[in-house]
């Protein structure tokens, strides 16, 4: 006889769900004649009537299968019209090798410590992008296992006290999806619920990994963890998020719901209900359209939407996770799925108010993406920008060919001003470099190298590289909008990257900060000018007037503030490669400014020969420049000076 189905109502959870006694399965196949369960509990048997689910009166299955319980292995065996054949459940939560079984899970299980954890406000992000995969792995004996294998989820932990000294309070790794290759970007994803489980630890290397979390845990007066408590991949990502939410960074996973796959394999989510192919929209979760390699989600379809939803608010309530990155947002829109992005960021919203909520999108109008759902916009909260970027790069790779070259500030004035239609310039999330721009295998048109490389590409540790590189990761991180670094970027890293572990050429050089006294300056650097950002109000949060910028001087100065609150910030950068001396500049108020940040300081720390100020400048001359008054000061040759008066 079939499952029981008194313990599954119609509004029961999807996929394999522990209860009293057994698990309930739920599963969508519309198409499908019969749909079974089948795992370690009945030894594989398929198809077994006793592990039949019953169809409702709509198109999902359901039943109530006793004995079943946490760790136990399984699939469903779906009959259709192309035959009958196993299928992954689209909504486990954990998935084994080598044959790539579901596992039912107890996502309550996991002992959490970061109940006092409160995510940034969003205008006080700044981000950090990394990849699972190629970002750190450093075993007992000091041997990089990145030319091994991926790098894991535990791996981070050995960076965690980095990022917190670093000073960024968010983290946004690339999709950590299940992905069927070797190794990936993430952005070819086929089971949504599951993290990678290659990025798991096995068994045997857990406890050198529990060593590490419980001393991190313990350093923050918190109870360790155990090995049961973090058996699978999907347990080791809590223990990720968790202990960061304990060293305070808040984590934004990257998730791509404009489409999936590429190699799909016959056990995943397409033809879930065993439809024959042959026509338009036949593989129940997607259109026929093509994108990234992969196939766009079938946004008409309600129980797809629904599906997506419900993975966003999984990745909220059972990974703690704090807010979202999404995919290309711009594809989304293309096919149709503007209704969709406005029921996804409402229900995101009310199921966690705090969630940050970020677009890709790059179609006309990105105002538009970021309006409230009630006056017809899409309802996310911030859009990435290449305003920032393309600006600042394309000022940097004139000023590199050298002090006579002529330059046009007139691209990084207009990049600084908010773009038409924000309500605020903390909408936009703006960044020099990150994972897509930066890849070794990207189409070379739409390639971007390291800024330390377009600084100087005959040598990327040059002075003209190192200081150059100051002035565009100083203007981003004084600049308006919320800035985002990409792994690397702050310790003047100059090679593309690759999403393979095997090619050392192409990763982050750790051991550098180590040999390069380039590299830990910038590093240095990069670090005090994130914790003035943090300390300065009007960096976060303040109103901005590009006031001046002279291309024969080489000169941009632009003002930070906030209305009532009596926190002035000026930044003054230059590209030129000579230092002014007794340059005038209008400023907002007469009296002393404090010199509270100059990059020429971090060349060869501590510069001997350090060109600035003396701690201040006084601005008592006559209105210049738009300003009331006006002050002689030292600026740097290629240098950047932030004055300050409260």
């Amino acid at each position: 006889m079939p499952a029981d189905t008194s313990h599954v109502g119609p509004h029961a959870p999807m996929g394999a769900n522990l209860v009293p006694g057994g698990a309930t399965f739920r599963a969508w196949a519309p198409r499908a004649t019969a749909v079974y369960v089948s795992g370690s509990f009945n030894r594989w048997i398929a198809p077994d009537e006793n592990c039949r689910l019953v169809r409702d009166t709509g198109d999902y299955w359901a039943g109530f299968i006793p004995g079943v319980a946490e760790g136990a292995q399984y699939k469903f065996y779906v009959v259709g019209a192309d035959g009958p054949g196993y299928k992954r459940d689209p909504y486990a939560r954990e998935l084994v090798a080598p044959d790539w079984n579901c596992v039912v899970s107890d996502s309550a299980r996991y002992p959490w410590h970061d109940v006092g954890f409160r995510p940034p406000a969003y205008e006080d992000l700044v981000i950090y992008q990394l990849h699972i995969g190629t970002f750190h792995a450093i075993d007992a004996a000091g041997f990089d296992r990145r030319g091994v294998r991926v790098a894991k989820f535990l791996d981070v932990l050995d960076r965690v006290p980095y990022l917190a000294d670093l000073g960024i309070n968010a983290v946004q790794p690339l999709p950590i999806v299940e992905f069927p290759t070797a190794f990936s970007l993430g952005y070819n994803g086929v089971d949504y619920f599951s993290p990678e489980f290659d990025y798991g630890v096995p068994p045997t290397e857990l406890p050198r990994y529990l060593n590490r979390a419980n001393a991190l845990l313990t350093a923050r007066g918190q109870a360790p963890v155990s090995v049961s408590d973090v058996r699978g991949a999907d347990d080791q990502l809590r223990l990720l998020v968790d202990i960061l939410h304990v060293y305070g960074i808040a984590v934004i996973l990257d998730v791509v719901y404009n489409h999936a796959g590429g190699d799909f394999g016959n056990e995943s989510l397409h033809f879930f209900d065993r439809a024959r192919p042959g026509s338009n929209n036949d593989s129940l979760y997607f259109t026929d359209q093509g994108w990234a390699g992969g196939l766009v989600f079938a946004y008409w379809n309600a129980s797809v939407r629904q599906f997506l939803i419900d993975n966003a608010v999984a990745m909220m309530h059972e990974f703690h996770v704090d807010g979202f990155r999404y995919d290309e947002v711009s594809v989304i829109d293309r096919f149709g799925g503007w209704r969709f992005c406005q029921d996804l960021t409402s229900t995101v919203k009310a199921a966690k108010p705090s969630a940050v909520q970020i677009a890709e999108f790059w179609n006309p109008g990105p105002d538009s993406v970021v309006r409230p759902s009630s006056a017809g916009g899409a309802g996310f909260d911030m859009v990435w920008s290449d305003r920032m970027r393309d600006g600042i790069r394309s000022v940097v790779e004139q000023a590199a060919h050298g002090a006579s070259a002529p330059i046009s500030l007139e691209r990084i004035r207009d990049a600084l001003m908010p773009p038409a239609g924000f309500d605020g310039a903390w909408r936009a999330v703006q960044m020099l470099e990150n994972h897509d721009v930066l890849l070794t295998n990207h189409d070379p048109k739409d390639q971007k190298p390291r800024i330390a490389y377009i600084s100087d590409p005959s040598d990327a540790r040059s002075w003209y590289a190192r200081s150059r590189a100051r002035v565009a990761n100083g203007i981003l991180l004084t600049g308006p909008g919320v800035p985002m670094l990409f792994m690397g970027q702050e310790f003047l890293e100059d090679k593309l990257w690759s999403d393979s572990p095997h090619d050392p050429n192409l990763r982050i050089w750790w051991d550098g900060l180590g040999h390069d006294q380039a590299m830990s300056n910038h590093l240095r650097f990069t670090r005090e000018l994130i914790e003035l950002r943090r300390r300065l109000i009007a960096l976060r949060r303040g109103r901005i007037n590009v006031f001046h910028y002279h291309n024969p001087t080489r000169v941009l100065a632009f003002h930070r503030w906030l209305d009532d609150l009596g926190e002035d910030v000026v930044v003054v950068s230059s590209l030129s490669e000579t230092t002014h001396f007794g340059y005038r500049l209008g400023l907002p108020r007469t009296g002393t400014w404090h010199e509270v940040f100059n990059s020429d300081v971090y060349d060869n720390w501590v510069n001997p020969i350090v060109a600035g100020n003396g701690g201040g400048v006084l601005a008592a001359g006559p209105p210049l420049h738009g300003m009331p008054t006006s002050a002689e000061m030292v600026i740097p040759a290629n240098g950047l000076i932030v004055l300050a008066r409260h």
